[in-house]
């Protein structure tokens, strides 16, 4: 970092454990917009910030267009904080539920695992009591 809070994309890359191709797709996108001094691209500490913001929302599985949505209304200081934060509600309630909903699911599927697993244990205990069995006879 140097004394004005600038990074270079190497920068960035390394403290965020992102690639300098991701960095370009987040520019791309429109959601980060570094100065550029030639093919060198500058990113400022607000490039900084919204990378994190950036990683975060993607940790939460909203897409690249989800997070411009975001970042556009905040950039827009006609529609005021207010709406910026409903719709940051919005989302998070969006997506809030659709978690619950792959939680259930995925507890509905251990427990369909645990069922398969217990019958195919009783069958193979059931195989081996037969086996001793005829052995026996």
């Amino acid at each position: 970092m140097s004394k004005d809070n600038t990074y270079t994309i190497g920068e960035l890359a390394n403290e965020f454990d992102v690639t300098s191709r991701a960095l370009r797709l987040y520019e791309e996108s429109e959601l980060l917009s570094p100065k550029r001094e030639g093919t060198k691209r500058i990113y400022t500490e607000r490039d900084r910030v919204r990378l994190r913001l950036i990683l975060r929302a993607k940790r939460l599985g909203w897409s690249l267009a989800e997070v411009k949505e975001i970042f556009d209304l905040y950039d827009s200081s006609s529609q005021g904080e207010e709406a910026q934060l409903k719709l940051l509600l919005a989302k998070l309630d969006e997506r809030r539920k659709f978690l619950k909903m792959q939680q259930q699911d995925i507890e509905f599927s251990l427990e369909d695992l645990e069922n398969i697993a217990a019958n195919a244990e009783r069958a193979l205990a059931e195989i081996r009591v037969g086996e001793k069995q005829s052995k026996a006879s």
